[in-house]
């Protein structure tokens, strides 16, 4: 979760294999019994290795996330985006209170009148109105609750 204004690291030093490590889980593990063994069939590596690679590379920050992406509509549950309108002053109480819930998956702040943007996750949908009251009693601000009318899917990879 993070809602503050990020500054740009340095570049990272990836060598070979990590990027191929990188590009290849891009596309997502295959569903296999060994996934992780399979992958690192492909791109000559140990599973070993692989798994220490990978661990490095989340370890040190070069990768911020590495994990399932759930449909979470289609397993029953709620999600939809949501925004405040958080005064400046306020804004790192504001943003310690979002975070504290469970349900938020990442926060964002943005340039715009609404300037914290985040996504709620529930486990039914009914939980979504649940998480929006909790929130606007914490904070003490009206959450505008945004939910998906239409959907897209982007595929994304960057290759490095």
């Amino acid at each position: 979760m993070i809602a503050e204004r990020l500054s740009r690291p340095e570049p990272a030093e990836l060598d070979a294999a990590d990027r191929r490590i990188i590009n290849r889980l891009q596309d997502g593990l295959p569903l296999v019994e060994a996934p992780f063994a399979a992958v690192a069939a492909e791109i000559d590596l140990s599973e070993g290795e692989l798994l220490y690679r990978l661990e490095r590379l989340r370890d040190s920050g070069v990768l911020s996330r590495f994990g399932p992406m759930y449909h979470a509509e289609r397993l029953g549950g709620g999600l939809t985006l949501a925004a405040l309108e958080v005064p400046e002053a306020d804004f790192e109480r504001v943003t310690a209170a979002v975070n504290a819930f469970p349900e938020v998956a990442h926060n964002y702040r943005r340039e715009h009148r609404l300037n914290m943007w985040f996504v709620l996750a529930t486990e039914t949908p009914e939980g979504i109105a649940e998480a929006i009251e909790a929130i606007e009693a914490a904070t003490g601000l009206p959450v505008f609750n945004m939910p998906k009318q239409e959907e897209f899917h982007v595929r994304l990879h960057l290759p490095v």
